[in-house]
């Protein structure tokens, strides 16, 4: 009987395995910490609207303001492959849980700044200066601290409990639009505009601050996964720059989880985080229900990562993929096409689009698999974060200029790649053990590495 190799997709030497206390430990923690730190990297966009009047000139059209601000968002996303390849890098070489610990370090102390920045109206045009480099520092974190979330995870939950393990952790992740939304809201309930303008819009950030510094202590608890101990041990760490094995070995992984990230980005960044300020601007729908119908909606999305990750447990990846992609699909043209709507019907369309978004949860599901443990940190990160960059970043601004023209511009967006993503779920590579076969045969051609 052969040993089971930490090439291998999920986490645990012993997949019959249930999660333990420690395991249960380990996902709360890391759930909690991802919770936090996307807080700060997308509270920006619940004062989008708040932030365009404080950092540019007033004279400025609203049109332009708001596709500027959106384009510093965008920034903070097209800085994520740099940040994400150094760190997944060290990440490969050093140990899992350092990684996972500096990139939340490096997401707080920005987000503080953030808080205390003063505006255009005292010091001109360093002020939107200012706010780009912030952007591009908490780009370069979350760029580490996703894809070495999901690894660190998925390296610690038994094989049977792959799918639940990143599933939970990626609700966690999306609670953190959550908490921001709820956030948002308590704000412009307590606050008149003009004082959120004044001085409550720094809230926020400066919590963020706070949040992302309890996450680096709480981190201090997790222990370093037993798959990076097992390669450690047999001294199987990546030798070469990990990028250089991804780009020569791993090219159809990399372009599937490159895709995949295509699809995720177009539901979250349209459906979650652009939406509020397009219901606002397009809809005319008061900020206070916009807000609440988004809570709403991303409490579903919640609710929906970990459904997803629970039935690929169940049923596999193929089945989920091709209903999850259809459900969005059909949802995000009823939401967009019954809008404005009354609040009871923008509550449920959008409640309901949510909860199909949670078909995102696949995208790590399936990428964490896709590429073998020496370098998995490093090819989940590369692919991920390149896509990211280019779809993510840009989508803000395309969405944007769309609306213009056409104001279902988001649903024809948001429906045709959910249809790439259901035509990915018929490959062959979305689908576990495939993906063992294949690692399993190029690891048989290398042969064993020296000690």
């Amino acid at each position: 009987m052969t040993k089971p190799t930490p090439s291998r997709a999920g986490a645990a030497a012993a997949p019959s395995r249930t999660l333990s206390r420690h395991d249960y430990q380990t996902l709360g923690l890391s759930a909690l910490g991802g919770t936090l730190e996307f807080y700060d990297f997308v509270i920006y966009v619940f004062f989008a609207t708040v932030l365009g009047g404080l950092f540019f000139p007033a004279d400025m059209p609203d049109w332009l303001r708001q596709l500027q601000t959106f384009g510093i968002f965008a920034a903070g996303y097209l800085a994520r492959p740099l940040g994400g390849i150094v760190i997944a890098h060290f990440g490969d070489k050093l140990g899992r849980k350092r990684m996972f610990t500096l990139s939340i370090f490096m997401m707080a102390l920005p987000t503080l700044v953030i808080g205390l920045l003063p505006t255009y109206a005292s010091i001109g045009v360093a002020a939107p200066l200012l706010l780009l480099a912030m952007r591009v520092l908490q780009g370069a974190a979350i760029g580490g601290e996703m894809p070495g979330a999901w690894v660190f995870v998925a390296e610690h939950v038994p094989a049977k409990r792959y799918g639940l393990g990143i599933g939970t952790l990626t609700a966690g992740i999306t609670g953190g639009i959550l908490l921001g939304s709820l956030v948002a809201i308590a704000l412009n309930r307590h606050y008149s505009p003009a004082q959120v303008s004044d001085f409550a819009w720094r809230i926020p950030f400066i919590l963020g601050g706070v949040f992302g510094m309890v996450s680096v202590y709480l981190r201090r608890f997790l222990q370093e996964t037993p798959v990076f101990q097992e390669l450690a041990a047999r001294r199987d760490v990546a030798r070469e720059m990990p990028v250089k094995t991804i780009l020569r070995e791993h090219r159809a992984a990399s372009l599937l989880v490159g895709l995949l990230t295509w699809v995720l980005s177009a539901a979250i960044v349209v459906v979650v985080l652009f939406t509020p300020t397009y219901l606002q601007t397009v809809h005319h729908i008061p900020v206070t229900l916009a807000l609440e119908a988004n809570c709403i909606a991303t409490l579903m999305l919640t609710l929906g990562c970990v459904l997803v990750g629970w039935a690929t447990d169940r049923f596999g990846t193929r089945p989920v993929m091709l209903i999850g992609f259809t459900g969005l699909f059909i949802s995000a043209y009823l939401f967009y096409s019954g809008l404005p709507g009354t609040p009871a019907s923008l509550m449920l369309s959008y409640a309901l689009v949510g909860l199909f978004v949670g078909i995102i949860a696949v995208v790590p599901i399936v990428g964490v698999r896709a590429f073998p443990a020496a370098v998995r940190f490093s090819g989940l990160s590369f692919a991920y974060n390149m896509s990211y960059a280019i779809f993510g970043g840009l989508t803000p601004i395309i969405i944007s200029a769309w609306v213009q023209q056409d104001a279902m511009g988001p649903a024809h967006y948001v429906g045709g790649l959910a249809i790439l993503g259901f035509a990915l779920g018929l490959l062959p590579m979305t689908h576990r053990a495939y993906v063992e076969k294949q690692l399993g045969k190029k690891a048989a051609r290398r042969g064993p590495r020296k000690a």
